[in-house]
């Protein structure tokens, strides 16, 4: 049974699935090895494009991305899936499972599909989802897809996750007005109308164009592309590749994959002393002088922020 970190990362880049599972598995659970495994796998990361689907529940995210999958497996890439769900409120796991719907990939060798719960934390995408697309990252995979929750407002963590982000809309749903209200404007790099054989589609897509021309931009700028597709059908999605590749090849071209690459890592710095910053804390709550502190406050000798003043050491 491997054990160390050494060992599990050293099967994991020899292709083993288990060790790879292992690791996604001490990512997930916060493993005390967890700083080890991140140190030793770290250098091995960086050559993955981390492609973020997102939009309203309902839009026919999981199919898109199981199309998606199979266009880039017909060109001989490795693909690896991350569905990141809604947790369970009781065991903080993902409700739907390894995403039943995309198991006609689960025999192929070339896929890895992973369902990760987003265990309550806003921004629709944990700390620990982060930290898994850069394991599969280090584990070889040349397109990491990752679909999130669907959850509105709380999507704009895909953002510093992904380098291309792919808002998927539906039509005769009033999502042009949702599009304005949840942001997803400043997020999206393409949009797709999917189940574009319903009615109002053409409508959708001439509002969404319509938005992306208001939008500030400049020649060098990139015009966010409003695509048609049929999912269930497979229609649109090769030309979406194709634009996910284009939209790739601006970010090469202009720099701008280093600067959302500088982002994400100053992100991911910033949420590791944030997670030992609250264990810190909670383990002094859980001490005498913790203990201390809170009837200070319940007895009103203290305020909030006398106490945090005092926790923090100025």
């Amino acid at each position: 049974m491997l054990s160390s970190p050494a060992e599990l990362v050293k099967s994991m880049l020899a292709g083993q699935r288990l060790a790879l599972a292992r690791l996604i598995s001490k990512v997930e659970n916060r493993d005390r090895d967890l700083a080890e495994i991140m140190r030793i796998l770290y250098q091995h990361t960086g050559h993955a494009q981390v492609i973020g689907i997102t939009g309203p529940p309902g839009a026919g995210k999981s199919t898109l991305v199981d199309r998606l999958a199979a266009q880039y497996r017909v060109a001989g890439m490795k693909v690896a899936i991350v569905a990141v769900d809604p947790s369970s409120p009781f065991s903080g796991g993902a409700i739907l499972g390894d995403r039943i719907r995309m198991q006609q990939h689960s025999g192929d060798p070339g896929v890895f599909i992973r369902s990760l719960g987003t265990r309550g934390k806003h921004g629709g995408l944990s700390h620990a989802s982060k930290e898994v697309v850069m394991v599969l990252d280090a584990a070889g995979f040349d397109i990491i897809l990752v679909e999130t929750a669907g959850v509105g407002q709380t999507e704009l963590d895909v953002l510093r996750l992904a380098q291309s982000v792919i808002v998927v809309l539906v039509p005769e749903s009033g999502d042009s007005i949702q599009v304005m209200k949840a942001g997803l404007m400043e997020i999206a790099d393409l949009f797709v109308v999917n189940k574009s054989d319903r009615p109002e589609a053409d409508k959708l897509v001439r509002e969404l164009i319509t938005m992306v021309s208001m939008s500030p931009h400049d020649e060098h700028s990139w015009m966010n592309p409003v695509m048609k597709t049929e999912a269930v059908r497979d229609s649109g999605v090769k030309e979406l590749v194709e634009a996910i590749g284009s939209h790739q090849d601006y970010l090469t071209r202009t720099g701008k994959r280093t600067v959302k690459l500088r982002e994400f890592l100053k992100n991911e710095v910033f949420d590791i002393l944030v997670e030992r910053l609250q264990h810190s804390v909670e383990g002094m709550f859980r001490s005498s002088s913790g203990e201390d502190i809170l009837e200070k406050l319940i007895r009103r000798e203290l305020d909030p922020y006398e106490a945090a003043r005092w926790m923090s050491g100025s």
